[in-house]
């Protein structure tokens, strides 16, 4: 059996309002997978986009989501889960202040959440920044938020 080096304690980032923190790192998993504890402020979400490379799971701890995928709208409350297959175009939207797990497989894209929060990258005045480090991480944005 194959043995990760611990991650150091975690450290929460802040991304205009939204937090991180990742709680099992892909250092920890050999890649495998990585999650993390995000909170984030009613009405926020991110634009339209594609992870090409990464599943992605949400699991609500509070608050209400409305899920936007591939032209499905669902919303999920504390306790319920979604999840958005690699390829899938989606969007989010907090209804509420919201706390949740994001389940990434395999792990890598907390990266880009480490890269929004240390530059303070703001939508839509970063864009080239932003999408540059997207691109890195295997997300492609293709419309508009919710």
């Amino acid at each position: 059996m194959k043995h990760f080096p611990p991650s150091p304690a975690p450290e929460t980032l802040d991304w205009g309002g939204v937090t991180y923190r990742t709680i099992l790192s892909t250092a920890e998993t050999g890649g495998a997978m990585s999650i993390v504890d995000s909170t984030s402020p009613a009405l926020s979400g991110p634009p339209r986009h594609v992870h090409h490379a990464e599943d992605e799971t949400f699991i609500l701890l509070s608050g209400e989501m409305e899920f936007w995928l591939a032209g499905r709208t669902f919303r999920k409350g504390p306790g319920e889960t979604a999840f958005i297959p690699r390829g899938t175009e989606h969007t989010f939207k907090a209804l509420t202040e919201c706390r949740h797990l994001v389940i990434l497989t395999p792990g890598g894209f907390e990266g880009f959440f480490a890269d929004m929060a240390r530059n303070a990258y703001r939508i839509p005045e970063d864009m080239g920044p932003i999408t540059e480090s997207a691109t890195r991480h295997n997300l492609t944005f293709t419309g508009p938020p919710l």
